[in-house]
């Protein structure tokens, strides 16, 4: 389990620079335009991406006190925004291979809304960090081809290919 996690958070990392190739086509205007998704545009899109997944990697890791609230804007510059992305899922990388494979089957316990204690297994937790950026990923690559970016091929088999996998 230790080594699909590993791979998967750089898949994500791989994934998520393949979509930014594509971001990369529009303005800066373009992707801040409001596009009708949830978090209202492509940039804050991407910056909830990082969100969920720094909050996540504190979660699982025990340092709640780097938890922010979901109401931000971490990065409003572009290059700066795609840099912190890469970086955050090849941080998780190395901080999950430093785990014991045991670690993976555990509960782990976090303070949710309110600070009402909640507990999640430390694998359905990373689960959720990968699944949730795909999800993004997705929402984001539709609004890319209505604004006349290419559609990029971020499938994890496309990630294994170009590995020689």
């Amino acid at each position: 389990m230790k080594d699909y996690f590993i791979e998967q958070a750089d898949y994500q990392r791989w994934a998520c620079e393949e979509l930014f190739k594509s971001l990369d086509t529009l303005s800066d205007d373009q992707r801040k335009e409001d596009c009708g998704l949830f978090f209202k545009d492509i940039h804050k899109t991407v910056d909830h991406m990082l969100i969920v997944v720094r909050n996540w990697h504190a979660r699982l890791s025990g340092e709640f006190d780097k938890v922010t609230g979901y109401d931000v804007l971490l990065y409003d510059d572009w290059q700066k925004l795609k840099k912190a992305v890469s970086d955050e899922f090849v941080s998780l990388g190395k901080w999950l291979a430093e785990q014991p494979e045991d670690w993976f089957g555990e509960i782990i316990s976090y303070p949710g809304a309110g600070d009402k204690m909640r507990e999640m297994g430390a694998a359905d937790g990373l689960i959720h960090v990968m699944t949730h950026t795909v999800h993004h990923r997705g929402q984001i690559s539709a609004i890319c081809t209505q604004k006349g970016a290419p559609s990029p091929e971020m499938d994890f088999v496309y990630y294994r290919w170009r590995a020689g996998k």
